[in-house]
């Protein structure tokens, strides 16, 4: 019933503040064909508003979502990385001057700098997650501080990967690592 009728007329507020906020020369219009006209253009001017608030919250919202996926990317790869280091240490304490020395799996690890052995136990580890393994490659640096794999010497692990963004919003500058230490038991 009130949808034939006039915005103005259909919402005496909207009737009242128009009078009240009008000059008194368009006070006498009021009833006239340009006041009604005035009344409809103005709701008439708002219609592509929803259209802007639209995309407006749809760009924040997806944005929004990136910025999330690239964080808990971002979470796993750095969490990938600790637990590479830590396989890794627990690789070479168990691998001490003990065991025989050779190339195979079963060998002592050290104690030079960067063992074989080690190095493909943290890529290995690494090579389960969401890395690009080329990356990697060159940045697993395994010491032996006291120059000695013998039980009871310490052992350190450090590895470090060049983030590499899905977006481009992250430069690729952002590294992630982890430093893993231990004492060899074996």
């Amino acid at each position: 019933m009130t949808r034939g009728l006039h915005p103005c007329r259909r919402y005496p507020v909207l009737m009242f503040v128009a009078f009240f906020t009008a000059a008194p020369a368009k006070r006498r219009l009021r009833g006239s064909v340009a006041y009604r006209n005035r009344c409809i253009t103005g709701i008439a001017g708002r219609r592509g508003q929803g259209l802007v608030e639209f995309s407006v919250v749809t760009l924040m919202t997806v944005l929004m979502l990136l910025f999330v996926v690239e964080m808990g990317r971002i979470l796993l790869v750095y969490t990938t990385v600790a637990n590479a280091a830590r396989a890794g240490v627990r690789y070479a304490i168990v691998h001490g001057s003990t065991r025989a020395t050779g190339t195979t799996v079963y060998s002592a690890s050290g104690p030079g700098n960067n063992p074989a052995q080690v190095v493909t136990a943290v890529t290995n580890f690494a090579s389960a997650g969401p890395l690009n393994m080329s990356l990697l490659t060159g940045n697993i640096t395994v010491t032996y501080p006291n120059a000695s794999n013998a039980p009871g010497q310490p052992v350190k692990i450090i590895v470090v990967y060049p983030y590499d963004p899905l977006t481009n919003y992250f430069s690729k500058t952002l590294r992630l690592g982890s430093v893993a230490q231990g004492i060899i038991v074996y």
